[in-house]
């Protein structure tokens, strides 16, 4: 339901889903916002969507973000070298049943991957941000847009069986995408065009009955749940600007084919800026 925003004033929120690899096409998004001069008032994100949100609140643009991706994910023997340096367990954990031994932790994942001009601290942040995190025992949302910044992103992006949960303002927090992987409605105002961008993986045809292996397994559940509730959420009420991104055929953990995506993606620009220019029309 739209509420009222501040009298007399209109402005841009934009949302940034959950998606995995996929999500790597919110990039084009931003470079799409870049090339017409607008600058959203506020940026809500869940997963990935945080993880690029935040840099993008952050000052960085579009181009310095795709510039970015692409020289990080070049090189896959330092990104498995970082990975494996994010490691909460060991492999001999797994034999000696004290727990997951390819288990991650995002605040370091973060350290390591994110650009150098990304802050400590919300406040710190060009534009109002918020990441959208899962109470793991509460099974409520959690929106998170002040204090530290790092935990709050790690604990929108912790999927279950691949990165840690995070303790949190004396909670304990799991991947957004579990309860809301494209939060746009507390931003639906009438004075407000909200643009949300859902990299969710629609179903495929597959050519094989092939069973998936673990981590694509764990990763692939996640991805049926995003889908499924983001389609519940638009068939309630949509957002004012719907953006479906992301390339076939792409999965969770697909970030070695960055190129690929950021290639597919570029036909959203325009699709971006046309429905953006049409709505700013439409309230003059």
């Amino acid at each position: 339901m739209k509420t009222d925003s501040e009298p007399g004033t209109l402005e841009i929120a934009l949302v940034l889903g959950a998606g995995g690899a996929r999500g790597l096409s919110h990039i084009a998004v931003l470079e799409a916002f870049d090339e017409l001069g607008l600058e959203p008032a506020r940026i809500s994100g869940c997963s990935i969507g945080a993880i690029i949100g935040a840099a993008y609140a952050a000052g960085l643009s579009g181009r310095e973000l795709r510039e970015h991706v692409l020289a990080t994910f070049r090189d896959r023997a330092r990104v498995i070298a970082r990975l494996l340096d994010c490691r909460v367990g060991k492999l001999a954990d797994l034999v000696r049943g004290l727990g997951n031994p390819v288990l991650i932790d995002g605040e370091r994942l973060l350290d390591l991957f994110w650009p150098e001009a990304v802050p400590d601290r919300f406040e710190e942040l060009t534009i109002p941000f918020s990441a959208i995190a899962a109470d793991y025992h509460r099974h409520t949302e959690v929106t998170l847009h002040d204090g530290p910044l790092t935990p709050a992103v790690a604990a929108s992006l912790a999927i279950p069986g691949l990165v840690r949960p995070v303790a949190l303002g004396g909670r304990v927090l799991i991947d957004g995408g579990a309860i809301d992987p494209l939060p746009y409605r507390d931003l639906l105002a009438s004075n407000r065009i909200v643009v949300a961008v859902d990299v969710s993986a629609p179903m495929t045809e597959p050519g094989e009955a092939r069973i998936p292996g673990a981590m694509e397994a764990i990763v692939g559940a996640s991805q049926i749940l995003t889908r499924t509730l983001v389609q519940r959420l638009i068939e309630q009420e949509p957002p004012d600007i719907l953006i479906r991104a992301g390339a076939d055929r792409i999965g969770g953990l697909d970030f070695f084919k960055a190129k690929a995506i950021l290639a597919a993606a570029e036909p959203i620009k325009d699709e971006v800026k046309r429905a953006l220019e049409r709505a700013l029309d439409a309230q003059r």
